[in-house]
């Protein structure tokens, strides 16, 4: 019983939320002697939590709190999105991770989540930069043998996603830019990289995403303006929170998409644009467009009437806003 007699404290703690429990309230809720109780608490510092004690008030988590699989699945109540849920605390990056996951039987759904990466990456080859215990670094697989989902809808989706995922959590006005950013006002608070990949002969595919929770990169170390939410919000996040309401999020976009739902998707993305019939310059490889945005397709992609006349569409993957 012990593992879910771990689980049991962690829920405890964690539900509430910055208020202590003293001993017996612990022995009592869990049914357990305080020998016992001691112990749990030493499995539970195992899984890298850590406690603050105080001796007149009792036990807390200590904040930042630690990413931990058993919260995040606790009654998420997806379809698919989140099933299995691992965390790590360093990786090279979440996304090879679940790819290296595609092989293994149940795969699809895994959601991988790392404390920090040495090698997280963006678009365009670009280093996804954040501060370890501080943001949410995440990655969905997958697995598509009969090619239903497309990656630039995925791209389309997983945007949408963190919009509506951390509005639950009360931040306000969240605009999305073509084809992955996720902003408040003009500053990147998230982004999406989509990435295919063939795993033994099988379409595995990764939705990477990654959110400024407590912390943001330095401006000199950006090309455009970034934030987190604790700053937008003024106070503390909790992670865990977030990151629910994303997966759910994902979930169902992800099985609308699949349910080839994509006009739904497509209404729901310019809602958050606010570039509709405006003219922009868009980078597609070395090429530069110029022109009125005119629509944007889950298919095939930004939608543009050039200054020249044409109508092009430039595909998620390979081309973004200047």
């Amino acid at each position: 019983m012990t593992i879910p007699q771990v689980n049991h404290l962690l829920e405890l703690l964690y539900d509430r939320g910055d208020g202590y429990f003293v001993s017996d309230e612990l022995t009592a809720a869990i049914g357990v002697d305080r020998t016992r109780l001691e112990k749990l608490i030493e499995l539970l510092g195992h899984r890298g939590h850590a406690l603050e004690r105080n001796p007149a008030r009792g036990v807390r988590l200590a904040s930042p709190i630690r990413l931990d699989a058993h919260l995040i699945e606790r009654e998420l109540g997806t379809r698919r999105i989140g099933k299995h849920v691992i965390c790590f605390d360093e990786l090279d990056s979440t996304n090879d991770v679940a790819f290296d996951s595609a092989r293994q039987a149940e795969a699809d759904g895994l959601v991988v989540l790392a404390e920090s990466q040495r090698r997280g990456r963006g678009r365009m080859g670009r280093k996804w930069l954040s501060r370890p215990r501080s943001n949410i670094l995440l990655s969905a697989l997958l697995l598509d043998p009969g090619k239903n989902l497309s990656q630039d809808a995925l791209t389309i989706a997983g945007g949408l996603a963190v919009a509506e995922g951390i509005e639950a959590i009360g931040v306000h006005d969240v605009k999305l830019k073509w084809p992955n950013d996720v902003l408040l006002e003009t500053r990147k608070v998230a982004g999406v990289l989509v990435e295919v990949r063939t795993v033994e002969r099988n379409r595995a595919v990764v939705i990477g995403i990654g959110v400024n929770v407590g912390a943001h990169p330095h401006q000199e170390l950006l090309d455009s303006p970034a934030t987190d939410l604790v700053s937008e919000l003024g106070h503390d996040v909790r992670r865990i929170e977030v990151i629910r309401k994303i997966l759910q999020r994902l979930d169902e976009w992800v099985y609308r998409i699949s349910e080839g739902k994509l006009e739904e998707l497509r209404t729901a993305w310019l809602r958050r644009c606010g570039m509709l019939n405006e003219r922009i310059s868009v980078a597609c490889g070395d090429v530069r467009h110029v022109g009125w945005l005119l629509d944007v397709s889950p298919l095939e992609g930004l939608i543009l009437s050039t200054d020249d006349g044409r109508r092009i569409y430039l595909q998620a993957g390979s081309s973004r806003i200047l």
